[in-house]
């Protein structure tokens, strides 16, 4: 069976993109802290377009001019005030769906073009957090927003440097290093009984950087049950020595939240805390080695004025190791390779005590023809308990037709494990499947980037993905019970293009599109749970601009259409003031007061407000 779409294409004014790309730092690489300058106020010391720096999707940090993958990168430091969640950020992506079940960002879940979010790979500074438990809680960040130096996003499979689950792509939450001191707290009230506070502190002494931060956000729910608090501290520090770069971080967690009709028709009540370490070293300037450990706990009561009748209690751990080296010759031309080690495990009353290890060599040779053509070419070897390997291949190029233009192509295979829910889980709705098969697809794209001014980027990317062993939850009625399956036959392709404008020092226009086809021939009347709540349009439109000296505003709307639903708008705006040790801000969400859906039959809450004030208690000099 053939899915189409049923209904118009979006207007033009809403095709397209994303974020801000600008200028950003590769990994270690010192970087400025947000700072009351005048800087802050606009778009001033732009840098051109196609020089942003890019991580994700190549061994080695290259300029997005040079890139063959399609990656967005978000700098979370340019207007923070603007943005209150790292899903606002996301949204600014139109190839990013998030389905998201509540206000203040959580719980929410992540996926790109099309994918089920249990295929989209989360790291924190290159390590991953996916937690083992199931994907739901992917996004429950152990680091706060303002600890972030950029958000950065690879569309398709990253299998081959990234290991289990970048089937659909990529999202690397990076941290920031600190170049000066400075102290700053912020408040802040608005709808629903929301109040919030943050802080970030900085201390550069020498060879030496540290940063604390911490996050605390309250709503009383903008409806029964719908009630949240999200809680998140982070320390990172950093000390060069004649070894190399030493990098720790310490971060944690702690997210309850009413959950009405989340997952059925119950007042259900949920609490998730989360604790995170890691420790990198690197070693001269070309070998790096580092370590991570991550234990996740999240406590279910599906009544919550009656927790006697339902409850479930996990506990996961997940650990990783990893070791990268590169060899560089001719210039540019190089070999990176490195091996990873991971584990995880589940201690839960409802789904077992189980534990799984895996271990992975890879490979990626660069090489540039001059300065007109790229091509990589890697693949990774992995080895799972239990008898299973996988091999993920990878090749990518690009080639400039003009000094403007770059074509650029790749291919790629991706895979995801099982989460231990998929395969234990059992209640009154849900039953998992134990004999499920590991998920696999290939991911073939091509497009262009198009930069005809410094100010100017276009861009514009076909994709195609064939999935074998794709695992949903289907049910034959309305009453029957959910059962997990492995599925084959499911297919997604589809474009998406991108416009980014530096219309001057006080203004930029950014503009997306991404249309989405799938494709099910194996359902045979079964009802699917996950697969077909992807958008088959969605559109961004976003603007940043000075309205004279004092205000800072940005807009976004966003218009999505998912697969045979109608369409539906929804207005984003911030009003920010960025001069000077006290800084103001207003941003005003969903004002269009649009009522919709991320997850069906889970209300999104109307038109909201939040008001408040940044005070730089110590500014950096």
């Amino acid at each position: 069976m053939h899915l189409c779409v049923k209904g118009k294409f979006l207007p033009a004014f809403f095709l397209a993109c994303v974020c801000t790309l600008s200028a950003q730092n590769a990994p270690n690489v010192q970087s400025m802290p947000s700072a009351p300058s005048a800087a802050q106020t606009g778009l001033s010391n732009i840098a051109p377009v196609r020089t942003t720096v890019t991580v994700l999707g190549d061994p080695n940090p290259v300029l997005l001019g040079e890139s063959a993958r399609s990656v967005v990168v978000m700098d979370t430091q340019e207007h923070p005030l603007a943005f209150n969640t790292v899903e606002d950020y996301l949204r600014t992506d139109s190839s990013v769906q998030i389905n998201q079940r509540g206000a203040g960002g959580y719980p929410a879940d992540l996926s790109i073009r099309g994918t089920s979010f249990e295929q989209t790979l989360v790291l924190v500074d290159g390590f991953r957090v996916n937690d083992p438990e199931t994907a739901h809680n992917n996004l429950d960040l152990p680091v706060p927003l303002d600890a972030m130096a950029n958000i950065e996003v690879l569309h398709g499979a990253g299998s081959t440097l990234y290991g289990a689950d970048a089937l659909g792509g990529v999202a690397d939450f990076v941290t920031q290093r600190p170049s000066l001191k400075s102290l700053w707290v912020s408040a802040g009230a608005g709808s629903f009984g929301e109040n919030q506070q943050t802080f970030v502190g900085n201390f550069v002494h020498r060879n030496w950087a540290q940063q604390l931060a911490g996050h605390r956000d309250y709503s009383s729910g903008f409806m029964y049950d719908r009630d949240y608090r999200n809680e998140s501290a982070d320390s990172e520090s950093w000390l060069t020595s004649p070894l190399g770069v030493t990098d720790i971080l310490l971060g944690g967690s702690d997210t309850p939240f009413g959950a009405n009709n989340f997952y059925g028709n119950y007042p259900s009540f949920e609490r998730t805390k989360g604790w995170f370490s890691s420790i990198q070293q690197g070693l001269g300037a070309k070998t790096n080695v580092g370590y991570a450990y991550r234990r996740h706990t999240d406590n279910f009561i599906l009544l919550r004025n009656d927790p006697s009748v339902y409850a479930n209690n996990h506990i996961t751990t997940s650990w990783q190791a990893i070791a990268r080296r590169q060899k560089t010759w001719s210039g540019s031309d190089g070999i990176y390779y490195g091996l990873d080690f991971d584990g995880d495990s589940i201690h839960s009353n409802n789904l077992g005590i189980h534990a799984r290890n895996w271990g992975a060599g890879y490979v990626d040779l660069d090489s540039r023809a001059g300065k007109r053509a790229t091509l990589s070419i890697g693949g990774r070897e992995e080895i799972i308990s239990g008898g299973y390997d996988v091999f993920s291949p990878t090749a990518a190029a690009a080639y400039w037709l003009r000094p403007m233009l770059k074509a650029r192509a790749s291919a790629g295979y991706g895979f995801r494990l099982p989460t231990y829910v998929d395969l234990y889980y059992s209640d009154p709705t849900t039953v998992g499947n134990a004999n499920l098969k590991p998920e696999s697809a290939w991911n073939y794209e091509g497009g262009f980037d198009w930069y005809p001014r410094n100010s100017i980027g276009v861009s514009a990317t076909g994709f195609y993905s064939p999935q074998t062993n794709f695992i949903d939850y289907v049910r034959t009625s309305p009453t029957a019970l959910w059962h997990a399956m492995n599925l084959n036959g499911l297919t997604f392709a589809g474009t998406e293009a991108s416009l980014i404008w530096h219309v001057n020092q006080g203004q930029q226009l950014n503009l997306s599109w991404t249309w989405l086809d799938g494709a099910q021939s194996v359902l045979h009347g079964l009802q699917s749970e996950y697969v077909f709540n992807y958008p088959v349009h969605n559109a961004v439109f976003n603007w940043y601009a000075n309205a004279g000296r004092w205000v800072m505003v940005n807009t976004r709307v966003e218009v999505q259409q998912r697969f045979q639903q109608t369409a539906y708008p929804v207005w984003d705006c911030s009003l920010v003031h960025e001069l000077g040790r006290v800084q103001p801000f207003l941003q005003m969400t969903n004002i269009s007061n649009t009522g919709y859906d991320e997850i069906i039959g889970v209300r999104m809450p109307g038109r909201a407000f939040l008001g408040g004030v940044k005070i730089w208690l110590f500014t950096p000099r």
